[in-house]
């Protein structure tokens, strides 16, 4: 599972579909790992605030294809913080459909006073809740996690979900939580650090 997806499990109730944040911190958790995934791939890389494409050729995965798409049609735009901010507009539902379309979740529409609301719901309840637990486990093991295990549990405490990784985890698992995103190569550490300050800002200004 990509790293998006695995964000999206943990952010959301395992039986509602509900966000456990609010839709901003959501969204740019979701916005930052998009980028990263791009950058596990190696066709773009993170520096300086700037996000610079370094291979054209288009990703397997739809999603990533579009994203990349988005970067190299507006070259002029290559701070991180304004990519976050545009692409956590659209990165719920646009992940959301990408789990459905996998037989993850499962897409619904409900009409209240003339507008439709969309929700994704999980297909099966472990499934969804997987990710989690699965995460919870590798932060009480002695190996360390794999890059994009590190990318995704950085990104979880730049959007203020750790809670729910390690509400039951002991005192090692957080201690190696806050050891992992120093350890992680430059333009991923680089792209936590921005994604946490972007929802910094945002509950500064009290955006929800």
């Amino acid at each position: 599972m990509l790293t998006a997806d695995e964000f999206f499990l943990v952010a959301h109730n395992d039986s509602r579909g509900k966000a456990r944040l609010n839709p901003t911190a959501t969204g740019l958790g979701l916005a930052g790992a998009l980028l990263g995934e791009l950058v596990l791939y190696g066709h773009v890389t993170v520096a300086a605030g700037q996000v610079t494409v370094l291979d054209r050729r288009p990703p397997a995965d739809a999603l990533a294809h579009t994203v990349l798409d988005q970067l190299m049609g507006e070259p002029q735009h290559r701070a991180v913080r304004t990519w976050l901010s545009f692409l956590a507009q659209t990165a719920a539902g646009a992940v959301g459909e990408r789990l459905a379309r996998a037989g993850v979740l499962r897409r619904q529409e409900s009409r209240r006073l003339l507008r439709t609301t969309v929700s994704y719901r999980p297909v099966d309840l472990n499934a969804a809740a997987w990710p989690a637990t699965r995460l919870r486990a590798l932060l009480d093991r002695p190996e360390p996690p794999t890059v994009p295990d590190a990318l995704l549990l950085g990104l979880i405490s730049a959007a203020g979900l750790t809670r729910e990784v390690l509400w039951s985890a002991g005192p090692r698992a957080h201690h190696r939580l806050s050891l992992l995103v120093p350890a992680l190569p430059a333009p991923l550490k680089e792209l936590v650090a921005q994604t946490e300050a972007a929802v910094g800002a945002a509950v500064l200004r009290g955006v929800p």
